[in-house]
């Protein structure tokens, strides 16, 4: 398939739907913004608040008419809920790489195993349809809990960028573990392993 920013792109299995991120989805995610400010403790962009959300979601969209990000919404079928966000970004469609983050869930969704089935569903878009060559993780190298799930889908560390930005705290910044997983590796060994951890 030929990719467009502008398509409407539905990623689906029998336990989470992924779809465009839109403006009208701040209602949609508003209870996590407002109930459950922590869930961006590790994050330069945060959308806790009604306000931040409405901002979150419109920066999203417009990284999407720029062409370098593709945002989507996480609906949770077994809930019936909308569950968090997660996007492709850093998308570089000549050089086959981009950047899979921005990822975030309601505490509800989290180790329920909705992120694995989310990420088998990106992966194997970016390296089937998209025809993906690279797609690189990033995180606060003290968010523990982001870093674990990474690795629990088979992403192999590469290193730490020294102070490479700002944490979101004042004057502090932060260092970044960069993750990555390479097409080989995901037709060879990672997309047979990942599966089989869907519950």
């Amino acid at each position: 398939m030929s990719f467009h920013f502008s398509s409407d792109i539905i990623l689906e299995d029998e336990v989470v739907v992924l779809r465009n991120l839109q403006e009208s989805d701040v209602e949609n995610l508003l209870e996590i913004s407002i109930n459950e400010p922590d869930t961006w403790k590790y994050s330069l962009v945060g959308a806790d608040g009604k306000e931040n959300l409405i901002k979150y979601i419109q920066s999203a969209i417009k990284a999407r008419e720029n062409h370098k990000e593709f945002p989507f919404i996480v609906f949770d079928k077994k809930l019936q809920k909308y569950a968090g966000s997660t996007r492709f970004y850093d998308m570089n469609l000549e050089f086959k790489t981009l950047q899979l983050g921005f990822t975030w869930y309601g505490s509800v969704f989290r180790g329920t195993g909705l992120n694995k089935h989310c990420k088998f569903l990106l992966l194997q878009f970016a390296f089937e349809t998209l025809g993906m060559e690279r797609v690189e993780f990033r995180a606060d190298s003290n968010n523990e809990r982001s870093i674990a799930a990474m690795k629990s889908i088979g992403c192999k560390v590469e290193g730490i960028l020294r102070s490479n930005m700002p944490n979101g705290e004042g004057d502090l910044r932060r260092d970044s573990i960069v993750l990555s997983i390479l097409r080989n590796e995901w037709f060879d060994e990672i997309k047979t392993n990942l599966k089989n951890k869907l519950l």
